[in-house]
């Protein structure tokens, strides 16, 4: 799966214009808010909190029209609490845009 922040660039833009320094402040708030739920995915041991951060997670994602970090919040849902592919699979999502 191909990781595009095309969505996501879209949507910083609209919201920041051309302000440059608005864009990078957004971009890092939502990477570190994303990788709040992926933390607490990674810590999660019960399917209550595994959905919960999930379902965050695809919130997030959806707010920002980051439709390839929908999908893996998907594969989350759909997922067993502590799932190491769905875990990775966020992980290199993040770093790629890190």
């Amino acid at each position: 799966m191909a990781y595009e922040s095309g969505d996501l660039d879209a949507t910083l833009a609209a919201a920041a214009g051309d302000d440059a320094v608005l864009v990078a402040e957004l971009r890092a708030a939502f990477l570190e808010s994303a990788g709040r739920q992926v933390d607490l995915l990674e810590r999660s041991r019960c399917d209550g909190n595994w959905q919960v951060a999930a379902m965050r997670l695809k919130g997030l994602a959806s707010s920002f029209h980051a439709e390839p970090l929908i999908t893996l919040a998907d594969e989350a849902v759909e997922a067993a609490p502590g799932e190491p592919t769905v875990l990775r699979k966020l992980n290199e999502y993040l770093a790629r845009f890190s």
